[in-house]
């Protein structure tokens, strides 16, 4: 697959600073296709470890729906907007990832990742581990295996 190039290149962010995006910024919005043919987005927590991108789910519900009858996702995720004091113009920095998504299967793995997840947004480990010892079992986990990547610095005049 041929991805286009971005339009604006010389507003491209490089790929070390669409990384540190992914790595810090804590929420995107996942893009499927959803029922009908109709696209379905949804916003989630995510982690992003060693080049891939991980969500936690439940075992059932419309994304799952959707990954089983097409792998292929776009996530976008951009920073907070911000804002010089002498200018009203806000300045934005967004990646947009496509690739293949999958459920993992293998339970531990499972729980690798959602630990990752955790460790992310929880304050402390030990809050983690409650977590995972109280609702472990019934947590499921998405895979996003990064096809192609892009970042982009706006500035919005």
């Amino acid at each position: 697959m041929t991805f286009r190039p971005i339009r604006r290149h010389k507003q491209q962010l490089p790929d070390e600073e669409c990384i540190r995006i992914l790595t810090e910024e804590k929420r995107g919005i996942l893009a499927l296709l959803g029922d009908e043919g109709y696209p379905y987005t949804v916003p989630l927590n995510f982690v992003y470890d060693n080049g891939k991108i991980y969500f936690h789910c439940a075992k059932e519900g419309h994304k799952l729906d959707a990954l089983k009858s097409c792998d292929k996702v776009s996530f976008c995720v951009y920073q907070q907007e911000e804002k010089t004091e002498d200018d009203w113009a806000y300045h934005i920095r967004s990646v947009i990832v496509f690739g293949r998504a999958k459920l993992l299967t293998d339970r531990e793995e499972i729980i690798e990742k959602c630990r990752l997840l955790g460790l992310k947004y929880y304050p402390n480990a030990q809050d983690v581990e409650k977590e995972i010892e109280k609702d472990g079992s019934r947590a499921a986990c998405i895979e996003l295996i990064i096809e192609h990547m892009t970042g982009k610095r706006i500035y919005e005049k």
